[in-house]
Formats: structure tokens, C-alpha cells, sequence
């Protein structure tokens, strides 16, 4: 039986995987994360490219994280509905919604705190604007 509900899992899993794998090759992850090469005759590495490199792994890792949260948002939710009256699970589901809230809260907050210590430090008027467009 034990087998048999662990396959179950697995396998909506992987349905749920299928189902959303169009939606990620529309994502808004750069194509490029670094953008110079640096190889002899291809385009230079230049300061503005590491404010580039900057800006795409911030934007890369909170699109993962959102991703991985909303997966993990799903999984407890599964496992809140199927608990029926197991107190055990359904606290189990609590933490796992609890857990990944407090996580995905600390990550936000983590980048607009590292986004306002760039405005800062790297351009003074770019406070209305994206830090990362110090060059023309």
C-alpha cells in the first residue's frame, strides 16, 4: 500500500510537471545571463556588463524561487486536502505553507534591500529608475 501511494505521488507529479512545462519556455529569464564573453575578438567585459551580470542573476533567482514556491504552495495544498481528519498532516501541510511563505517573504525582501543598496551606491538618480542603467 505504501508503494503503491508513494507511485501516486510521483506520478501527479510528473503530470503537474508536464502540464506547466509550456509556460516555462515562455519565462522571462534573460537568454543570456552573462553578457560579454570575454574570448579574444568577441565583445569585452566592461563594468556595465557586471551591472548587467548583476541584474540577470537577481531576476533569474527570484524567478525560481517564485516557481518553486508556487510548486510548493501546490504540494501542501494537496496534502491539506487529502488529509481528511489526520491531524498529523494537516499540521505537516500547515508547516510546509508556513515554511515557504516565510521563505519566499525573506527572498523579496532580500532583493528589494540589495536593489536599494545599488540604487544607492551605483547611481544617485537612478532611484526612479533600474540601478543597472549606469551606461549608456
Amino acid at each position: 500500500m505504501l508503494f503503491r501511494s508513494r507511485t501516486i505521488r510521483w506520478v501527479t507529479v510528473l503530470l503537474i510537471l508536464i502540464a506547466i512545462s509550456p509556460s516555462l519556455t515562455f519565462a522571462q529569464i534573460p537568454s543570456q545571463i552573462v553578457p560579454c564573453t570575454g574570448a579574444i575578438g568577441a565583445k569585452p567585459c566592461t563594468f556595465c556588463h557586471i551591472a548587467q551580470l548583476a541584474q540577470n542573476l537577481l531576476n533569474t533567482g527570484i524567478y525560481i524561487a517564485v516557481f518553486l514556491s508556487a510548486i510548493l504552495f501546490a504540494y501542501a495544498g494537496g496534502i491539506y486536502v487529502t488529509a481528511g481528519g489526520d491531524s498529523g498532516k494537516a499540521n505537516q501541510a500547515k508547516g510546509i505553507f508556513w515554511n515557504v511563505g516565510v521563505g519566499l517573504v525573506i527572498i523579496l525582501a532580500a532583493w528589494l534591500i540589495v536593489d536599494l543598496i545599488m540604487k544607492i551606491l551605483v547611481n544617485e538618480q537612478a532611484l526612479r529608475g533600474p540601478w543597472n542603467a549606469i551606461c549608456p
